[in-house]
């Protein structure tokens, strides 16, 4: 595969998996301590990642969930919020202002503050009343984090008795790194055509729905947008017939990310309409891969980690055929705002 290193990422993603342990003492200490909801904050493609997880929680779980953008939730008095909060907050650098800032504040009503990180020695780090550290960089980032986040979610709703078979599931995750090779590998021809058709692409349309719709929002803002500099628009499929359809003309790329959650048949929809109006129509559906060794029920949790790795594979192709980084950035943490 295209600039892809087997040893780094199966690195990160066993870092992840590694934390297993330490993540599960975690639990059972705020568990025991007590909350009464859960807070998901973060920045850009932090909060991002955390819409599936709080998905997940308010469909499967008793727990409310709230994932909130740090830098709102700061201003928002938000009534939820309180002593009685379990709050997990991610920022991989362990610096992003906002994300700190976010963290603070949280203390300062009490909460128990849980925080992500790639690593200790930062002012998240050393904010937070409980660290989970994995060492990531930006290209694998997304996976490991996921990876903690499976680990932890699931074993919190487990102590609440919603989640029952959470052993089961965080054994099959610790052989999902090897899974998610296997389907970067069968996507890759795709990613490269689809990287040499739309080199040139001035304008995409991405959509999401569930579990997949932080990934949408996050593609479209965290990579198309910052790291290549192309207009994107990112649509919850539930949304997409109360005004974008009407932008829609064959000449229009849209991107489907289609999972396999109860939200599916909104994807569906889309998709109907998508085939009929335009020429420029890619689906990434997480049931065209196996995973082999994953059970069946738990398939939908996990369409997240599989688009996530599965757009890697384009970042990587778009970057070689537009001759464009996806390290380069104009603004974003280079001048002042």
């Amino acid at each position: 595969m295209l600039n892809f290193s087997r040893e780094k990422y199966l690195k990160v993603t066993g870092g992840a998996v590694g934390l297993r342990e330490e993540i599960e003492k975690v639990v059972d200490e705020v568990y025991e301590n007590g909350f009464k909801n859960i807070f998901l904050i973060g920045s850009g493609g932090a909060v991002a990642t955390f819409y599936p997880f709080e998905f997940m929680i308010n469909s499967t779980s008793t727990i409310p969930a709230y994932a909130e953008i740090a830098a709102e939730v700061v201003l928002q008095n938000h009534k939820q919020l309180s002593e009685q909060s379990l709050v997990i907050l991610s920022s991989l650098s362990g610096t992003t202002q906002e994300t700190v800032a976010a963290a603070k504040y949280c203390k300062e009503k009490g909460a128990t503050t849980i925080g992500l990180t790639g690593e200790y020695n930062k002012p998240l780090a050393d904010t937070v009343d409980f660290p989970i550290v994995n060492f990531a960089e930006n290209d694998f980032a997304s996976d490991g984090n996921q990876l903690v986040l499976y680990l932890l979610i699931f074993k919190l709703m487990n102590k609440n008795g919603d989640f029952p078979r959470y052993e089961e599931f965080a054994a099959q995750l610790e052989a999902l790194p090897e899974r998610l090779i296997e389907a970067k590998e069968q996507f890759e021809d795709k990613a490269e055509a689809f990287a040499v058709a739309y080199k040139d692409e001035p304008y995409h349309m991405v959509v999401g729905s569930g579990n997949t719709w932080g990934r949408a929002y996050s593609y479209a803002m965290c990579v198309l947008e910052e790291m290549q500099w192309i207009k994107t628009k990112s649509i919850h499929a539930a949304e997409f017939f109360h005004g974008t359809l009407e932008l829609v003309e064959e000449d229009t790329s849209v991107l489907l990310l289609k999972g396999e959650d109860e939200s599916r048949p909104l994807m569906d929809r889309v998709e109907a309409f998508a085939e009929k109006y335009t020429k420029k129509l890619t689906v990434i559906d997480t049931k065209a891969f196996e995973l082999e060794g994953i059970n069946e029920e738990f398939r939908k949790y996990l369409s997240p980690i599989v688009t996530s790795t599965l757009l890697q594979r384009l970042s990587v192709h778009l970057e070689d055929k537009r001759n464009h980084s996806l390290e380069i950035r104009r603004y974003y943490r280079t001048v002042a705002y």
